[in-house]
């Protein structure tokens, strides 16, 4: 575990979506946390733990506040961008790492033709990256697409290394368009639900 200045005080709180001190959270850090490693080599591995051990999911969405957490994420062991980016700044908080929750939205050009078909559209609203702080600086973290989901739409998963901004690639592996991030609604201490639930009822009315 790490001291940070108390200018960070707001980004190491628990919150309510943001629920890190729950027996959850906790055991799901414990696992993976080595006293060995430096801060940024444990928070790498919780970087790849969140994007590969949670499934990505578009399907099994609630809207209960309850679903965001980063408890309820471990239990179901699956979730889509926005509860995955909590979970990861749960984790970083855990041990001690600043983090906030960044959301954009993006143009997804490779989206299957059932999500297409369920959404209406293939920009994703709101979509969420976590903004940790480590070695003196801000870098994004995007854990919401893991390996075999990537391996299956011909994408590299993205890398994190704890100095450099890991976000969507605007390509595929053969040049074709893949992300293309759009509007930034800007980072925040915790899950905005309700401006959250705004930009879903706007974008997916049928869904929300």
């Amino acid at each position: 575990m790490i001291t940070v200045s108390t200018e960070f005080e707001e980004y190491l709180k628990p919150t309510e979506f943001i629920d890190y001190k729950s027996p959850e959270v906790q055991e799901f850090v414990k696992t993976c946390f080595s006293q060995d490693l430096g801060v940024s080599a444990n928070m790498i591995k919780l970087y790849y733990k969140v994007r590969d051990l949670i499934m990505y999911d578009t399907y099994d969405i609630m809207f209960e506040p309850s679903f965001f957490k980063a408890s309820s994420t471990i239990n179901r062991g699956s979730g889509f961008c926005i509860p995955k980016g909590i979970l990861l700044a749960a984790a970083a908080r855990a041990i001690g790492v600043p983090s906030r929750l960044g959301y954009v939205d993006v143009t997804n050009h490779i989206a299957s033709e059932k999500i297409l078909k369920r959404m209406r559209s293939n920009v994703f609203v709101f979509h969420s990256y976590t903004d940790l702080f480590l070695e003196g600086k801000w870098v994004k973290a995007t854990p919401a697409f893991n390996k075999t989901l990537c391996k299956k739409f011909n994408v590299e998963p993205l890398g994190f290394n704890g100095r450099e901004d890991s976000l969507f690639q605007q390509f595929d592996k053969n040049g074709g368009k893949y992300m293309e991030y759009m509007k930034d609604h800007g980072v925040f201490a915790d899950l905005p639900y309700e401006m959250m639930i705004d930009r879903f009822r706007e974008a997916y009315p049928h869904m929300v």
